[in-house]
């Protein structure tokens, strides 16, 4: 009888020996959960907040299961070549597992899985580094949302303020942030107090794998296309 590919030894050099055994212990849960579900997606994700990634998770706990994490051991795990893919065809889903992106496996239909994701959608506050929505500019006058304690802080945010008989004033116009650009540490404190949400937590379907077929299901690529993910 044939030896399954499942069984073979996993390598995994230049790593210390915990960390060895941690990514060989998620290789051996990917292939264990192949065996376990009908359907396997590479999905993407875009302003990920872990704490709305774990709701998700626990909605989807009794029909599917996710994996995220290096996606070197991901692509070890399902096999990167004809030869050493552990189910026929999977290897064009170790293909697409580049940058911000993860596994998805379920027994779901196809239809059902597609909609769940479409809807899911979590708007939140945007962190350093993430490009402005919009250009937001406060105009010159009394800051009326902004208690007197807050003055000090709003000083040390780089914002031309003073107190007005107890009320924080705005001596000129300022510019928080600009469309396009990148927030610093500042903008972001200020869009905080602000209110201002401008970061969309997404999660975008890649590709789907079963036992006899393989589908892209991400506009633009091609079964040689590797996945480019901001």
């Amino acid at each position: 009888m044939p030896k399954s590919k499942r069984d073979r030894p996993v390598t995994l050099s230049k790593t210390k020996k915990k960390g060895r055994g941690q990514k060989e212990s998620q290789v051996n849960s990917i292939r264990g959960a192949i065996d376990s579900y009908s359907s396997v997606y590479v999905f993407s994700f875009e302003n990920m907040r872990n704490l709305k990634f774990k709701e998700f998770r626990e909605q989807l706990k009794s029909s599917s299961r996710f994996f995220l994490g290096s996606n070197k051991v991901m692509q070890i795990a399902l096999g990167r070549s004809a030869a050493d893919e552990i189910r026929p065809g999977i290897r064009k889903v170790s293909k697409l597992l580049h940058g911000n992106t993860g596994l998805f496996l379920t027994s779901l239909p196809r239809e059902e899985v597609q909609k769940i994701f479409n809807a899911f959608e979590e708007i939140d506050f945007a962190r350093t580094g993430s490009k402005a929505t919009e250009k937001v500019e406060l105009k010159e006058g009394p800051l009326t949302e902004f208690t007197h304690e807050m003055e000090p802080f709003l000083c040390k945010q780089g914002m031309p303020v003073r107190l007005n008989k107890g009320v924080v004033e705005l001596v000129s116009n300022f510019v928080v942030c600009d469309e396009g650009k990148p927030l610093s540490p500042e903008a972001s404190r200020i869009l905080r107090l602000l209110g201002i949400k401008m970061a969309t937590f997404r999660l975008h379907l890649i590709c789907r794998w079963n036992e006899d077929d393989f589908e892209l299901l991400a506009k633009g690529l091609d079964e040689d296309s590797d996945v480019e993910t901001s």
